[in-house]
């Protein structure tokens, strides 16, 4: 799952973006308001961090315009706010504008994986914290995956690529969209990863768990759900 974490203070942000990759997770880092608003403007992400106190345009106003356009492409991407803005009014203000949870620092960073994980798992229309289909079981929190209950060594990215398909269970998702969930800005892309991972996933699980859609992209149907 690919993350936005928009956070100026240098140190911190470090922090988060090193945390969140241990989790699993791809992450594009912004120091400022506006160029997070570009960022949103053309990337798709899983979910954004939000810290309020920006320069050059505020966190609220990110998260305003980001609704709007939301309300223009059917979207809703989820943001959590991550903010040393602790009043009652401020949580409000922030929640009123759009924001789907709201954090203050300091904080623990596992915790703010979890809620990550909760935001990601409700915009996919999932409830349950266990993903399962034909037989496979993901598990985000623990970072694990059972195949007729037996454990199955998956590498990072084959985890990322499997969770991203059982999240979207009955839809078929392109190449380029499964590369944007997979790569952060600056990662190195070859032409065919995506192939190799899909190749992968089907030689440790089994061929037919996803399918491929030509020159459309990759499904895993959904009504293999159990």
């Amino acid at each position: 799952m690919r993350i936005l974490v928009v956070e100026d203070d240098a140190l911190l942000g470090d922090a988060i973006q090193a945390g969140l990759r241990q989790s699993g997770y791809a992450v594009d880092w912004m120091k400022d308001g506006v160029s997070a608003e570009q960022a949103l403007s053309t990337e798709p992400y899983a979910a954004v961090v939000l810290d309020l106190g920006l320069p050059r345009l505020s966190g609220l106003e990110v998260l305003h315009r980001l609704r709007s356009r939301n309300v223009q492409t059917n979207a809703q991407t989820p943001v959590l706010i991550l903010t040393a803005m602790d009043t009652v009014d401020d949580r409000i203000k922030g929640l009123d504008t759009g924001a789907d949870d709201y954090m203050v620092k300091p904080f623990d960073m596992g915790e703010l994986a979890a809620r990550l994980r909760a935001l990601v798992r409700r915009a996919s229309g999932k409830t349950a914290p266990l993903l399962q289909v034909s037989g496979v079981k993901l598990d985000p929190a623990a970072h694990c995956v059972l195949y007729q209950d037996k454990s199955v060594e998956l590498s990072a990215k084959e985890f990322a690529l499997l969770h991203a398909l059982m999240l979207n269970s009955g839809k078929v998702l392109s190449r380029a969209r499964l590369e944007e969930q997979l790569y952060a800005w600056g990662d190195e892309v070859e032409s065919n990863t995506v192939e190799v991972h899909i190749h992968h996933l089907r030689r440790k699980l089994f061929p037919e768990l996803i399918e491929t859609i030509r020159g459309v992209g990759y499904l895993m149907p959904r009504d293999k759900a159990i």
